[in-house]
């Protein structure tokens, strides 16, 4: 099962998504944002990082790219893509996803191990998981709070749309100020997945705060494999 990983100008975790997907029994795929074709991968990831240095807005430019060009009528058609912080950006900004991502309510940049709940266990990224199951990964970001208007935000929570919330500390306040605690979100078919915190820095042994973040990538490969056995 391939797994394209796409490298922007300014990435930092693509490597660490690529080492995700072979840890978890996957291939991993290098696509560069120059790419015309997706290689013919069967998920595609984009990664955390500061594509295109994050200028303008975060993910602003990258959704120009030339990969997004293959990348966007693919993921409308079907094909699993998970957005990681960066990418989660890149997804909104591309409008595969609703909502955006805004500077961090407190204007500092977080870095901690961070709780979450799976609320929806049925996307192509998450059927490893547990509905209400609470996991522990890594995040770390300047402008991670998810905002879109209350229409948006009910019909996200309507549609079992949301993926993972953040659980809130002791004061009852989320990491970021993302409204309703949201901390990731899918599209009505489930294939696409936009999240801030990094599944990727949770698949080893010693090397991050769990193995939480491995369902992510098993999910879909797992999901993958089996609708070719059945086609």
């Amino acid at each position: 099962m391939k797994v394209g990983v796409v490298t922007f100008p300014g990435s930092l975790d693509d490597r660490d998504a690529a080492r995700a997907v072979r840890e978890c029994g996957g291939e991993a795929i290098a696509l560069w944002h120059g790419d015309a074709d997706l290689k013919g991968v069967d998920a595609v990831i984009l990664p955390g990082g500061f594509s295109y240095g994050d200028y303008l807005r975060c993910g602003a430019i990258a959704r120009f790219a030339p990969v997004m060009d293959a990348l966007v009528p693919a993921a409308r058609g079907g094909l699993p893509v998970l957005g990681i912080c960066n990418g989660f950006q890149v997804l909104t900004e591309s409008h595969l996803l609703p909502g955006a991502l805004i500077r961090n309510d407190h204007r500092k940049f977080n870095c901690v191990d961070q709780r979450l709940v799976v609320e929806n266990a049925s996307t192509a990224w998450t059927s490893d998981y547990e509905a209400g199951q609470e996991i522990t990964i890594v995040l770390k970001n300047g402008e991670g709070g998810f905002v879109a208007d209350e229409t948006t935000l009910d019909r996200l929570e309507g549609e079992g749309q949301v993926v993972v919330r953040y659980v809130s500390d002791d004061t009852g306040r989320n990491p970021n100020g993302s409204y309703r605690d949201i901390a990731g979100i899918c599209n009505e078919r489930g294939n696409i997945v936009g999240l801030m915190p990094h599944p990727e820095h949770a698949v080893e042994a010693l090397y991050g705060p769990s193995l939480d973040g491995r369902g992510f990538f098993t999910s879909v490969i797992a999901r993958t494999l089996e609708s070719a056995v059945n086609a």
